[in-house]
């Protein structure tokens, strides 16, 4: 493609024009020529789809996809609606979080969202980001609009050494080409090897993650006064964010909000 973008850039003004208008056509001839060989299957259980990068009408149906009304600050679904926006759960009021609000795309539970999560996190799945951010950054809209920086949620260098790859990278980086907010990596980082959450209460989970994350030596002054959304792919209790968003608060960031794929409710 870049090899194609040179040599049009190298043509005639009238011939530029002209290209630039077959070129869309060609390359929607192209993905067709693809689907024809190897159809678009689904995202979950690879059975055929009328479009990549989608899910079969079977593994939509099991999706719990999470709409308002929701808990301002929590992103949790309420049971009803109660005519009113700006709401806060009972949760949010008596421990309130230490970012401002969380956004996520589904329910955390067993069907699709599950795999899909586990295929990306441990299975090498990396071309799930594409499609999981994106869904993400339409989710997590009205967070983007205002942010000034993506930072995702940073593994230990053991476990990232073990896994290859961070998947909250992954995701943000698809979330930033779809919303323009540069993504930094580096910013934070995680500096206490946390034993798996799994199994444990949300105490024991705050407790585990005390002094787990900081800012990387001279990072603050990118974080400092700017609006800073961290990036996951699953929050079950939100000690996870909380420790992170202490530690860029602590530097000066102006609010810290949280955008995940799956929230367990």
């Amino acid at each position: 493609m870049a090899a194609a973008r040179t040599a049009l850039r190298s043509l005639p003004d009238f011939l530029q024009t002209a290209a630039s208008r077959v070129m869309p056509v060609l390359r929607s001839l192209a993905h067709a020529a693809i689907d024809t060989v190897f159809p678009p299957a689904c995202l979950n259980c690879r059975q055929s789809t009328g479009a990549a990068h989608s899910l079969c009408a079977s593994c939509w149906a099991q999706v719990r996809f999470i709409e308002r009304p929701f808990c301002e600050r929590l992103g949790t679904p309420f049971a009803m609606d109660l005519g009113n926006d700006g709401l806060l759960s009972p949760e949010a009021v008596a421990n309130p979080p230490v970012y401002n609000r969380a956004r996520a795309v589904a329910h955390f539970e067993d069907g699709p969202v599950r795999q899909l999560v586990h295929r990306l996190k441990y299975n090498d799945r990396m071309e799930l980001a594409k499609p999981l951010g994106a869904w993400m950054a339409r989710a997590g809209n009205e967070l983007l609009v205002e942010a000034d920086l993506l930072v995702p949620v940073p593994l230990h260098r053991r476990r990232l050494a073990a896994r290859r790859f961070n998947q909250a990278h992954a995701l943000a980086q698809t979330i930033s080409a779809q919303c323009g907010v540069p993504a930094d990596p580096f910013v934070l980082a995680r500096v206490k090897p946390t034993p798996s959450q799994v199994g444990l209460s949300r105490s024991q989970r705050a407790l585990n993650l005390q002094g787990a994350f900081r800012v990387t030596d001279g990072m603050a002054p990118r974080i400092e006064g700017r609006a800073v959304v961290l990036i996951d792919d699953v929050m079950t209790s939100g000690a996870t964010a909380n420790a992170a968003s202490r530690a860029l608060l602590r530097v000066g960031a102006k609010s810290v909000d949280v955008l995940v794929f799956a929230l367990a409710v």
